[in-house]
């Protein structure tokens, strides 16, 4: 259940960054490399390396 949480939370996480809501500096630690690759996945790497907040 907690594996499928985590990947639920990735994708959220993603699709607020591809949204402009959320930076990757703003996604927690613990899920930050799912979410990186999840943008990189989508063809916009460029927002997995954005820091700014």
């Amino acid at each position: 259940v907690f594996r499928k949480e985590v990947e639920v939370m990735a994708v959220i996480y993603a699709t607020l960054i591809v949204k402009g809501k959320k930076t990757i500096a703003q996604v927690p630690d613990t899920i930050r490399e799912q979410v990186k690759q999840i943008l990189i996945d989508l063809e916009v790497p460029e927002l997995a390396e954005k820091l700014m907040e």
